[in-house]
């Protein structure tokens, strides 16, 4: 009798146990697809997220052109035959443009970060060797983002007069490619490599958009003008200085440890510094 009794209690527990397991498998797989829910819950919201502040940065960019856009007045000044800056009306006549070629080689930032706390306006012309790596894009755009206006000085430096036509149409596009790519907007002005423009580059930069223009002088290649006293020196004393001179400097060491002292020596002399946006750009 008492065998008779067991087997129905091993089969009832081994109903209990079969039906535990069964319950436990259960239970894990629906933890299992919580889980997995919740994990794809999280990814679709930082999407969402990732979406939401590309969104964001997209809406003030553009709110950020329209701005500038909108501030953007009437011309006061035009640049001359001979690169000088020639008032509008009755614009101020006692003035002068700060240009920096060769950028953003080396000390470009360091140049802009002098100049922006001087509050003193200026052209960056850039050459599009120079905007090859991360570091460097990102450098011009720092130079962007604190107001200065950007330039082209074509892609390798070259001059002009030896290539073609299809060559040098290569040299400034790209660079203006390159440019908007980083910043969002294509340069402003264009100058040639050693001043050496030709009839097409010069048509080209003006179907672009851009102002093309040279100098008035520079020295700050000049071996003896290689220190920043001297340079300072020459860049407010020269004979050369006058109403709307056009200046010329690079990104060098030097010339970025002379800046302030040019800013202040140029402002002592009753000379305001133009603001880019002021100057008329091709119709």
């Amino acid at each position: 009798m008492k065998r008779f009794l067991l087997f129905p209690t091993l089969f009832c527990l081994s109903a209990v146990l079969i039906s535990g397991c069964a319950s436990t498998e259960q239970t894990n797989s629906e933890s299992d697809q919580t889980e997995s829910t919740k994990s794809a819950s999280s990814e679709q919201e930082q999407t969402k997220e990732n979406a939401e502040e590309e969104n964001v940065e997209q809406q003030e960019a553009e709110e950020k052109q329209a701005e500038k856009q909108e501030e953007q007045q009437e011309p006061q000044y035009k640049v001359s035959e001979v690169s000088s800056i020639v008032p509008i009306d009755d614009a101020n006549e006692q003035v002068a443009l700060l240009t920096f070629d060769d950028a953003p080689d080396k000390h470009a930032l360091e140049i802009a970060e002098s100049l922006k706390e001087a509050d003193a306006p200026a052209i960056f012309f850039v050459n599009g060797h120079f905007l090859t790596t991360d570091e460097e894009k990102e450098t011009l755009k720092k130079i962007h983002d604190m107001g200065f206006a950007i330039g082209n000085h074509t892609y390798s430096h070259a001059n002009l007069n030896d290539l073609t036509e299809e060559e040098a149409k290569e040299e400034i596009i790209k660079v203006n490619e390159q440019v908007e790519e980083i910043i969002g907007e294509k340069p402003e002005f264009f100058r040639a490599p050693f001043g050496e423009n030709t009839d097409y580059s010069r048509q080209l930069a003006e179907d672009e958009g851009m102002t093309v223009m040279n100098w008035t002088y520079g020295y700050d290649w000049e071996s003896q003008y290689q220190d920043s006293d001297a340079l300072a020196d020459i860049m407010v004393n020269t004979e050369l200085l006058g109403n709307g001179a056009n200046l010329l400097m690079h990104d060098r060491e030097w010339t970025a440890q002379a800046v302030p002292n040019i800013v202040t020596g140029l402002r002592d002399k009753g000379y305001e510094l133009v603001d880019p946006e002021t100057i008329e750009r091709p119709s």
